[in-house]
């Protein structure tokens, strides 16, 4: 076991209005903290999800543990080989290394706060989609920056069957 043991000078506090806000309806990020500013501590933001709108595909994080805090509506979750249906209030924690995506539940909105730890640089992975969903770079871009964001993406079965 490792202890993170975050090196950073006053409190990380974030006003909705100055987050930064990546992605258009039905999925938008506002990315939170990321990484550098809570000393390597945690990364978090908070992806709202319109419709039944899918969020993240499968993949893994081999260094971080993933945390999902439901503020409202409902998702549908993938945790290792099971789907795991979240409402408002609910927690779900995926382990490093762990299969793990996640989706507004079908006709639903979803408002999810997500909180990698320890953290990683990800601010920038989200505006990468960003730029992937403008048609600036293409999808297969993400696949030369895994090892960076430490996401590897995955084929799950179980996924693709809901």
């Amino acid at each position: 076991m490792s202890l993170i043991v975050p090196q950073f000078d006053s409190s990380v506090i974030v006003r909705s209005a100055d987050a930064e806000v990546v992605g258009r309806a039905p999925t938008t990020v506002r990315l939170l903290a990321d990484s550098s500013a809570t000393g390597g501590a945690l990364s978090t933001q908070r992806v709202t999800l319109a419709g039944g709108a899918d969020g993240a595909r499968p993949h893994r994080h081999d260094g971080s543990a993933e945390m999902f805090y439901m503020l409202d509506g409902a998702a549908q979750l993938l945790s290792g080989d099971r789907i795991v249906t979240a409402e408002r209030g609910d927690l779900v924690v995926v382990p490093p290394g762990a299969p793990h995506a996640f989706a507004a539940a079908p006709g639903q909105d979803a408002d999810i706060l997500i909180v990698i730890t320890p953290g990683v640089e990800r601010f920038e992975y989200f505006r990468h989609l960003e730029r992937i969903g403008l048609g600036k770079v293409p999808p297969e871009s993400l696949l030369e920056v895994q090892e960076l964001y430490d996401t590897y993406f995955l084929t799950s079965e179980v996924w693709e069957r809901r």
